[in-house]
């Protein structure tokens, strides 16, 4: 039995194949008005307008799944181009970084061609801690007794003088800045002006005042601070003569004071320090310890 209907399935399939290709040579060989290309017209028309019906009743179904579809997308490009610009802006910003840095390296080279502070052996530190209360008040680099730093010896950046070694490890030590309140620097204002120590404004770290000048010695706007290294063959002060301090940005008196303020602005950029230069070695400087 059910070998008789394998068999009837085939046979009707044989000759729907058969009909199949005989109707479509019939097609193509018949001309336009022939009853097959008639029977394909009557067809057309009357499947035609369920066709274009079915279209448009099935249009807004179609056009939703191709807004979710467009959306999925989009929202897929938008992660990619945001990735991209995360990444892009990392980028950046070590590059920035670096080039900052690499600012920082050649004017510390250029400090040392211009001789500053001859005598001296230079050793190249990066500042890897800062102190966690006052950010001005000191930092830490990564060089110590084991690279030849030592107690009082000078700290200078590219622009200019930052303070002074006050605590030393073998491979660490800490500067105390200009801008710490216990800093005094004793300084002279170029090119033939007065002395006078430069100590840190209250209450604004990146303002320098060098106090106690006479008001009978004319100061100017824009005139320079240097260190000013004196000594008495007893005692000197702690940093060697000649390294820039920073610039007068004003000065003030009372009518009724016969000593003048001098606001200094520093050179160097004491929020921005990545590397610095301690000047080793050097001429011994008596009543410092080092």
């Amino acid at each position: 039995m059910y070998r008789k209907q394998v068999r009837r399935r085939r046979a009707i399939l044989v000759l729907l194949i058969i009909a199949a290709l005989v109707l479509l040579s019939t097609q193509f060989s018949e001309r336009e008005g022939g009853p097959l290309h008639s029977m394909q017209r009557v067809v057309a028309s009357v499947f035609g307008p369920m066709e274009e019906g079915a279209t448009r009743a099935l249009k807004p179904a179609r056009d939703l799944v191709n807004w979710f579809d467009e959306t999925f997308k989009a929202r897929g490009t938008n992660s990619d181009l945001t990735a991209e610009v995360q990444q892009l802006r990392n980028e950046l910003a070590k590059t920035q970084a670096a080039e900052g840095e690499n600012q920082q390296l050649r004017k510390l080279l250029g400090l040392d061609k211009q001789g500053t502070l001859a005598g001296y052996t230079p050793v190249t530190a990066r500042v890897i801690a800062r102190s966690p209360t006052v950010w001005y008040s000191t930092v830490t680099i990564d060089k110590g007794s084991g690279d030849g730093v030592k107690m009082n010896d000078p700290v200078v950046t590219g622009d200019g003088l930052a303070g002074r070694i006050t605590d030393v490890t073998h491979g660490t030590a800490e500067v105390t800045l200009i801008t710490d309140d216990r800093s005094a620097v004793s300084a002279r204002v170029l090119p033939n002006g007065p002395e006078g120590v430069a100590e840190p404004e209250v209450g604004d770290p990146s303002d320098l005042l060098l106090d106690f000048i006479d008001k009978s010695q004319p100061i100017h706007k824009g005139q320079i601070l240097v260190t000013a290294g004196w000594s008495n063959g007893v005692i000197s002060s702690a940093f060697p003569p000649g390294i820039p301090i920073g610039q007068v940005s004003e000065t003030t008196a009372g009518q009724q004071q016969s000593y003048q303020r001098v606001h200094v602005t520093p050179f160097a950029d004491i929020r921005g320090l990545d590397f610095v230069q301690v000047a080793t070695g050097g001429p011994k400087r008596p009543g410092v310890p080092g």
